[in-house]
């Protein structure tokens, strides 16, 4: 399973168009003439961008729930608002609807940074507030979240 490597500061203009750095577009390709997915995080103020494959991955699992339970139907209908399908343009963009951007506080300055299968888009300041976090603060986090898995080389 291919993952995305990389944190790129880029511009997004005020139709939505947001350039994709190239060394990220290049990733982008490994996936072939697969569009891409676009939806609002569900714990941050930010963007996933899921390639199809991923998407229809996790789909699979959400469509596993049974929707005569309200609160699956209530959160399958929360976890797929305002999701959009978008593709690479000639000029190496993706465009992003007024919805997700105004979710995301998307204006000018956005940091563009990879998450395992998947890359988010996050507004500049929002996401420099989010990772500020002290050096002890950060190791705790890995402790706890990553601590008890233990790996076979």
């Amino acid at each position: 399973m291919k993952n995305f490597i990389g944190t790129y500061e880029c511009k997004i203009d005020d139709k939505g168009r947001l350039k994709i750095p190239s060394s990220l577009a290049k990733q982008m390709e490994d996936f072939g003439d697969e569009s891409f997915v676009v939806k609002r995080s569900v714990f941050q103020k930010c963007l996933e961008v899921y390639p199809m494959k991923h998407w229809e991955k996790l789909m699979t699992k959400i469509n596993g729930l049974n929707r005569f339970q309200k609160k699956n139907a209530d959160f399958i209908r929360m976890f797929t608002a305002g999701v959009k399908t978008v593709e690479l343009d000639n000029a190496g963009r993706i465009q992003v609807s007024k919805d997700l951007t105004v979710f995301a506080n998307l204006t000018k300055d956005v940091v563009v940074t990879s998450a395992g299968e998947l890359f988010e888009i996050w507004d500049k300041d929002a996401y420099e507030a989010v990772i500020s976090t002290t050096e002890e603060d950060f190791a705790k986090l890995a402790e706890e979240v990553m601590g008890n898995i233990y790996t076979e080389e």
